[in-house]
């Protein structure tokens, strides 16, 4: 029996056989997998967070009508409004409102503010002796950028003859309380800054006299 034997056709060169290919495995680092996996947690509980927090509402205290500064605040004065979220803010729940009602404004209070507790005190403003006045300043009056409660200042009321020596000028010795400022507090008052300032009971009538005259000026002695 004969066997045929099997030749290259002609001009075909005999070539090696690639062997094939092995496609290596990519090594997973338990390190990275890791971290990823924290990242995509942290970003879950962020997101929830942060749906929370707009959702959640609470109700709170407000101011309804205005309260000077020094009265005494009353269940007229105050409302109850919901608020949503509210981080980074402070102000008291309504289930407090028993603890506000009777004690005094610290400051002037606005409609539609939120009330804080730093707004509030129970202590009495005015010493023995003492009667608030308000003052309203046009900008190039006020004698600081920014007056604080507890600045000392020095009121100077001009005489009626120009041409008197300064000797004849009254002075009246006060102290801060308030400040309301223009467009911020109370944008009713036009360009004017309101100072709320404590004197002696018996400086008073002259000062408020001299102010509706526009003769009196705000000196700055020292601050709180």
């Amino acid at each position: 029996m004969t066997m045929a034997q099997t030749r290259p056709a002609p001009g075909q060169a005999d070539a090696p056989i690639a062997p094939p290919k092995v496609v290596r495995q990519r090594r997973t680092r338990p390190g990275l997998l890791g971290l990823a996996l924290l990242l995509v947690a942290l970003g879950g509980l962020a997101a929830a967070y942060a749906v929370n927090s707009v959702r959640a509402t609470g109700d709170y205290i407000a101011v309804a009508r205005p309260v000077s500064v020094g009265a005494q605040i009353a269940p007229e004065d105050l409302m109850v409004v919901q608020l949503a979220g509210g981080q980074g803010l402070t102000p008291i729940a309504a289930s407090d409102a028993v603890n506000v009602v009777g004690k005094r404004a610290a400051v002037a209070l606005s409609p539609g503010g939120l009330l804080t507790p730093d707004q509030i005190t129970d202590k009495q403003l005015l010493g023995p002796g003492q009667q608030q006045i308000a003052l309203g300043l046009s900008p190039q009056e006020v004698p600081a950028r920014t007056l604080r409660p507890g600045d000392k200042v020095l009121l100077v009321g001009a005489p009626a003859n120009q041409n008197a020596a300064p000797a004849e000028a009254t002075r009246f010795q006060g102290v801060v309380v308030d400040t309301v400022r223009p467009d911020a507090d109370n944008p009713g008052s036009g360009n004017m800054t309101v100072v709320y300032v404590s004197v002696a009971e018996k400086d008073a009538a002259a000062v408020v006299l001299l102010h509706a005259q526009r003769r009196i000026s705000v000196v700055l002695q020292s601050g709180s």
